[in-house]
C-alpha cells in the first residue's frame, strides 16, 4: 500500500501534453497570463508546482477547445532556472521530484488550475536484477550517444545517473521510448518501480533494444 506522506493545500497545477517523471528534465516556455505570475511566485519562493497531464483539452486555452481534464497523478516541479527572454515570455528548466495525487482541484477565475493533493511515497530502491541488466546498460549506451548532442550534458549527463536502480532506469526509459501519453501516465502511476522496468523491457525486446547481454 502505498505511504501518505504528506497532504499540500492549494498546489498550482501546469497541465501540459507531456508526463513529467521523478528525476527528470522539464523544459518550459512559459507565456499565458494564468501561468506567468504562477511560476515568478513559485521561482521566488523556492516552490514547486505540479506538472499533471491532459486527459482532455490543449495546453493553451483556445475558442471552442475541449475542456481541460485532468490526470489524477502528477510529479512537483521545481524550477531549476528561469530567464525572462522577453516581456511576457519566461524561459524555464524544471526538475521532476516527488509524485502526487489529486485530492480535490479547481480552476480560478483567470484559468490557472489548483489542487488539494496528497504527496506519494518516493519509489523503493529496487536492484535492477540480472534478467534486466541489459535494459540498463542499453540506456547507458543510449544516453552517451545523446550527450554528444548540443544541449544533452544536462539531460543526459552520469552524473545523478543510477543504472542499477529499476525505478530511475525505467523512469529515462519512459522518457526515450516513443510512447503514447496515456502509456507514460500508467507507467508513471505505477508504485511498483520492478513491474515498471519489465513493462519497459517488453516495450523495448519488441523493438529489439536492450534484450541480450552483450
Amino acid at each position: 500500500m502505498t505511504e501518505i506522506l504528506l497532504t499540500l493545500t492549494q498546489l498550482p497545477l501546469f497541465p501540459l501534453d507531456t508526463v513529467l517523471f521523478p528525476g527528470g528534465h522539464l523544459s518550459l516556455k512559459v507565456f499565458e497570463v494564468r501561468y506567468l505570475d504562477m511560476v515568478r511566485r513559485c521561482h521566488e519562493a523556492g516552490a514547486p508546482f505540479g506538472v499533471v497531464s491532459l486527459r482532455q483539452g490543449s495546453e493553451v486555452i483556445r475558442p471552442g477547445a475541449p475542456d481541460e481534464q485532468l490526470e489524477s497523478i502528477g510529479t512537483l516541479a521545481h524550477i531549476a532556472s528561469l530567464v525572462k527572454e522577453q516581456p511576457g515570455l519566461l524561459s524555464l528548466q524544471c526538475a521532476g521530484a516527488q509524485r502526487f495525487r489529486i485530492d480535490r482541484q479547481s480552476r480560478l477565475k483567470h484559468g490557472l488550475w489548483v489542487a488539494d493533493v496528497t504527496l506519494l511515497a518516493d519509489d523503493a530502491t529496487v536492484p535492477v536484477p540480472t534478467d534486466l541488466t541489459a535494459v540498463a546498460q542499453a540506456l547507458q549506451q543510449v544516453r552517451a550517444k545523446l550527450q554528444l548532442r548540443p544541449g544533452g550534458a544536462q539531460d543526459y549527463g552520469d552524473a545523478d545517473a543510477h543504472y542499477d536502480d529499476c525505478a530511475w532506469v525505467s523512469n529515462r526509459w519512459c522518457e526515450l521510448l516513443p510512447l503514447p501519453a496515456a502509456t507514460r501516465q500508467r507507467l508513471m502511476s505505477l508504485d511498483n518501480p520492478l513491474l515498471r522496468l519489465e513493462l519497459v523491457a517488453d516495450f523495448l525486446a519488441k523493438a529489439g533494444i536492450g534484450t541480450s547481454t552483450p
